[in-house]
């Protein structure tokens, strides 16, 4: 049988997606608005919206996806709070700085690791991505035996892209599994090429249109948008995503997210 997927979307890169009624976290932030992360000298983020979910208002949590863990706008303080006694997947860098945990996994791309969660056994797989230069990120997917199959005979499995622009590697995931729901970071996040004033910027996170063609190149029946909203350095938000989308001809296969409301997406 395919997977159940229901999201509950709490900001940014945050959310609880319930597979199978296993609940995995994305990138736990919980920062109130206005709360600012000096990142340099001369770069200060800060986060425009509450919130959708306090840490006490979330249901029990059985694991976390954790894209990378040394950005604050995907690991706030608050948020590493639910790290400590979960099963954590995330890049090899990041599972050395949360040490010691020890239900920290660090991941290489196109790893696997097949783990009971909540008395069900599932597989993640992290995916390659392209973030900023020099600093580890990772996707995931998650599958597991009782998935089923999908397109071709290939193993079900659900997406999370993590922060990354598009690559041609992430192709291949479409000619080893059938992605039922691919959640994607969007926003079209830009970070400046130095700390000089003025500096030019680079694209690290996917636009609408980058966003559309992994989709299609991954094949999958569903397209989830995330990470499009409360930080100043995104530059493309839900209104403009929505006519991209529209305009790919897309609009179809697209499930919006409801700041904490569960959304059934499978």
């Amino acid at each position: 049988m395919a997977p159940t997927l229901n999201a509950t979307h709490i900001g940014t890169a945050t959310a609880i997606l319930e597979v199978n009624g296993v609940n995995f976290l994305t990138d736990p932030f919980f920062s109130p608005a206005g709360t600012t992360f000096p990142i340099n000298d001369t770069i200060v983020l800060k986060v425009a919206d509450d919130p959708a979910l306090r840490l006490d208002q979330l249901p029990v949590i059985d694991a976390v996806l954790l894209s990378h863990e040394d950005h604050p706008d995907n690991l706030d303080p608050p948020g590493r709070q639910l790290l400590d006694g979960r099963t954590v997947f995330t890049t090899m860098d990041g599972a050395k700085n949360l040490a010691p945990r020890p239900a920290v996994h660090g991941m290489k791309p196109w790893d696997e690791i097949t783990s009971t969660i909540a008395g069900r056994e599932f597989t993640i797989i992290s995916t390659p991505t392209q973030h900023v230069p020099g600093d580890e990120c990772t996707g995931f997917l998650v599958t597991a035996r009782d998935f089923g199959t999908g397109r071709d005979g290939l193993p079900n499995a659900i997406y999370f892209s993590g922060d990354t622009v598009y690559i041609n590697e992430l192709q291949s995931i479409a000619d080893r599994f059938h992605v039922c729901a691919a959640v994607l970071n969007l926003g079209n996040a830009q970070a400046p090429v130095s700390t000089e004033p003025g500096a030019a910027t680079m694209q690290i996170t996917m636009g609408g249109i980058d966003g559309a063609r992994l989709f299609r190149a991954l094949k999958a029946d569903v397209l989830v948008p995330m990470h499009y909203e409360s930080w100043g350095h995104f530059t493309q938000f839900g209104e403009e995503l929505r006519r991209v989308f529209e305009e790919e001809g897309l609009s179809d296969k697209v499930c919006w997210l409801k700041g904490g409301e569960k959304v059934r997406v499978l």
